[in-house]
């Protein structure tokens, strides 16, 4: 994709953002066949949406490139949480553990180690709000997916908890209800087996536009699946020993 085919998506975006009217997906010529062309795009988003970012969502496949989603600051939630559904019409929740910089980790030539990023992290309990800019109806390549920042609508934040290192991050017992009852087959542990592997990776794929600042998060992937919920709904995630996020979707 070419400088123009990238700003022209991201218009899109933008535009179905400040409408909330949904699209069917990007038009043929300005879907992004690459995982740079896809961050390409959400930055020309941010770039135009002017809003300061306040944290990511990351993943880290095995034997495939890192990705990155961008979380803008005044979609981050303190827990608990009354989120006007009208906001987030989607309603989609994930449970999900994540990590605060305490300090900044500013752009340098030589990556960040996994001992340098723990040092300056803590975990916290997070339901990252789903919400796409497109009809979810409608098939979507992944890469779409990732343009738009996949599908990232905000993030409900527990409190940090300074004690994580010592818990099991990949085998956390993770407790999902909705409307106060306990949802099964949520207890999938970590995707990747490990969070803070993600969290690394995120502070090395931002090295290049001027580093992780102090008081970013992010978000390393759904321990329960994706749900859907519906206005009025609550929802509530509970990792043992590390804390609960709750959020309620408000009519």
């Amino acid at each position: 994709m070419d400088q123009y085919a990238i700003d022209k998506a991201a218009a899109l975006l933008v535009q179905a953002r400040r409408d909330m009217v949904p699209l069917n997906g990007l038009p043929e010529g300005l879907k992004p066949t690459t995982v740079d062309e896809g961050h390409a795009i959400q930055d020309a988003t941010s770039k135009s949406l002017g809003k300061l970012i306040g944290g990511f969502k990351a993943m880290a496949p095995p034997n495939q490139p890192p990705n990155r989603g961008i979380i803008y600051a005044d979609t981050i939630h303190p827990s608990p949480c009354d989120l006007p559904s009208k906001l987030v019409p989607q309603c989609g929740v994930e449970g999900e553990v994540a990590f605060i910089f305490r300090e900044s980790l500013p752009d340098r030539a030589v990556p960040y180690s996994r001992n340098e990023v723990a040092a300056v992290v803590d975990a916290f309990a997070a339901i990252e709000i789903v919400h796409s800019r497109y009809d979810i109806k409608n098939p979507l390549s992944n890469l779409e997916k990732l343009a738009d920042s996949i599908m990232n609508g905000g993030l409900v934040c527990a409190a940090p908890n300074p004690n994580w290192r010592s818990l099991d991050l990949e085998t956390i017992k993770v407790t999902m209800t909705v409307n106060r009852k306990a949802l099964k087959d949520k207890n999938r542990g970590h995707p990747l087996g490990d969070p803070l592997a993600v969290a690394v990776g995120m502070a090395n794929m931002w090295r290049s536009k001027g580093g992780v600042r102090a008081g970013q998060v992010v978000t390393c992937g759904s321990y329960t699946g994706l749900d859907y919920l519906k206005p009025g709904d609550t929802c509530e995630v509970t990792f043992e020993g590390l804390g609960t996020a709750t959020v309620k979707f408000k009519v």
